[in-house]
């Protein structure tokens, strides 16, 4: 249990034994206490902790929530409150518990003990599968994939620590009318550049990333797919564009920090006959109907505009029965909960994905899906559409080129999910402290500094049980310490609200506070005691913003 989980703990013991006093001295009458919440409030002014009890008793009590909140906190007692600077009844009924800062003082033994383990929580003993990027393998990765990339890996990175059991999964698209089509392309192509005069198909895949990809064909193959009827060299075709494509998504990927437990390819959902059998199930329970030739799947019945159709008139199924099919067998691995990263133009499909878990028996809360808006790119205050090097949407690769692994993964991930992103690459490159990520950074890399003076310096901290914390007593050091505290429960509430913004947030919170501590204060001073407790809570910091770097796929540089 965190120190945060742990102080509501206490404040809800205090609570109790108050309500159950105040009962037994008639000043209260009901029947159970209510499921209430003691949270963190938003403004500093409120508390420490905040709780709803009073309002939520007011029914049953038969009195105004402000009255409930009065007696529970005459009624509280003992030992226990000696804890609390201060506890006070505000607005309609809130209670508003100030503790001292003793608890505070408890931190830095904790953080240093767990080291890069700090913000960690306790196993929960459930699986979870985040599934996000599974761009199709018919071209380069672009700003959606990006943005879902840094989203997704981040995501799963926050569950883990939060005490699930993580498994990150690309689905590969590698069948369907989009493999038809990329397989048309690349032939067309292949005769084009082996001399032939044909047609490149009007809906066809006419980047240059194609071009390069045939051109590789061609240096491996030479002009001997030429003896090829066209179903045997579209085959092949499709076979070397496949294993180059999916190579390049990798190891792109993998440049981004992103690695991938599982590959799984929709091809094998249809050889293995999954989606007839889904088909099949769905159709004995009345789920599917047959209209105009085509099967159709029941979704207005679980709130979709409309019914959508499973498998056509010429027989083939659509990527909507796949995607049931994949999703059935998700759950059948055993994941507890399934979560998606999709891009917002699949918005029309949550409600009859959702649905169709349901159909099969499955809880449709098990699957979340997140949707992500679009990001625009920006040079100067003029969009970028366009790669310098290719003429077409600059790709993941070229953006890391160009920015980095550690500002692209950040700018991705500072705002929420369903927020339209504006991505300034200047901003990205610029050595500054209005560059977010370089502002976190850069307070990594100061506290380093202090560390590099104090051994130059020949100081070197205390041991632990030496040094007092309680001498850490000023606003910006109690802040630090505060903000540090929080870090394991901002994890839990980023894994509970899918929230990966969140920690973006706070680390940029927890680098200004130290700035702010830095500016204000000397680390390495004459006071020997004083310096050992700063020096302490130096250390604690540096390791908090490290660790909260690495939530987001973000190094933690020792100088700048």
């Amino acid at each position: 249990m965190n120190a945060i989980e742990a102080n509501k703990s206490f404040i809800k013991e205090v609570i109790d034994e108050a309500l159950y006093c105040a009962r037994q001295k008639g000043l209260l009458s009901f029947q159970d206490i209510p499921d209430y919440v003691i949270e963190v409030p938003r403004e500093k002014g409120h508390g420490d902790f905040a709780a709803n009890v009073a309002m939520l008793m007011a029914r049953q009590a038969r009195l105004a929530p402000k009255t409930i909140a009065g007696i529970i906190v005459a009624e509280m007692a003992g030992d226990k409150i000696s804890r609390f600077e201060k506890i006070e009844v505000a607005g309609a009924g809130f209670i508003n518990f100030f503790f001292t800062n003793n608890w505070l003082y408890d931190i830095p033994a904790q953080v240093i003990q767990m080291g890069e383990k700090y913000g960690y929580n306790d196993s929960l003993n459930l699986k979870v599968q985040v599934e996000f990027v599974s761009a199709n393998p018919t071209g380069n990765l672009h700003m959606g994939n990006a943005r879902g990339g840094a989203i997704g890996d981040t995501l799963a990175n926050i569950l883990a620590r939060a005490g699930y059991e993580v498994e990150r999964e690309f689905y590969v698209n590698d069948a369907g009318n989009q493999i038809e089509i990329f397989a048309q392309s690349l032939e067309a192509r292949y005769l084009q550049l082996t001399g032939h005069d044909v047609i490149f198909p009007d809906n066809g895949y006419a980047g240059p990333d194609v071009i390069q990809t045939v051109k590789n064909i061609i240096r491996d193959k030479g002009k001997s797919l030429l003896e090829l009827d066209s179903s045997a060299r579209r085959k092949l075709m499709i076979d070397y564009a496949l294993k180059e494509k999916l190579a390049y998504i990798e190891k792109t990927l993998l440049d981004f920090g992103i690695k991938y437990d599982v590959w799984f390819s929709e091809q094998s959902l249809h050889d293995s006959g999954k989606i007839e059998e889904v088909i099949q199930w769905l159709t004995e329970k009345d789920f599917i109907y047959e209209q105009d030739g085509a099967l159709w799947f029941k979704s207005t019945i679980y709130g979709d505009e409309k019914d959508e159709v499973i498998k056509r008139a010429n027989g083939f199924t659509t990527y909507f029965a796949a995607d049931i099919a994949y999703h059935k067998d998700k759950f059948e691995r055993g994941f507890d909960w399934v979560i998606n990263v999709w891009g917002a133009d699949h918005h029309g499909h949550v409600a009859r994905m959702k649905g169709a878990m349901q159909a099969l028996g499955y809880d449709p809360d098990r699957l979340d899906i997140l949707l992500m808006q679009l990001v625009r790119l920006y040079r100067g205050g003029n969009i970028v559409r366009m790669s310098k090097r290719t003429g077409t949407t600059v790709s993941l690769d070229e953006l890391i080129e160009e920015v980095g692994k550690d500002a692209a993964r950040f700018f991705f991930v500072m705002r929420s999910p369903d927020s339209h992103l504006d991505f300034d690459l200047q901003l990205a490159k610029q050595q500054s402290q209005e560059n977010p990520v370089y502002y976190a950074q850069y307070a990594h890399a100061r506290i380093c500094s202090i560390f590099r003076q104090a051994e130059a310096a020949g100081v070197n901290m205390a041991p632990l049980k030496e040094i007092d914390c309680s001498l850490l007593n000023n606003e910006e050091e109690i802040s630090l310490l505060r903000k540090i505290a929080d870090f394991p429960e901002e994890i839990m509430i980023a894994a509970r609200t899918l929230a990966p913004h969140r920690i973006a947030r706070y680390v940029l919170d927890l680098a200004g506070l130290f700035h702010s501590f830095y500016n204000h204060h000397r680390v390495l001073n004459s006071d020997l005691p004083l310096q050992n407790a700063r020096l302490l809570l130096m250390a604690v910091t540096r390791i908090t913003i490290r660790n909260a770097l690495d939530v987001l796929g973000v190094t933690a540089p020792q100088q700048m």
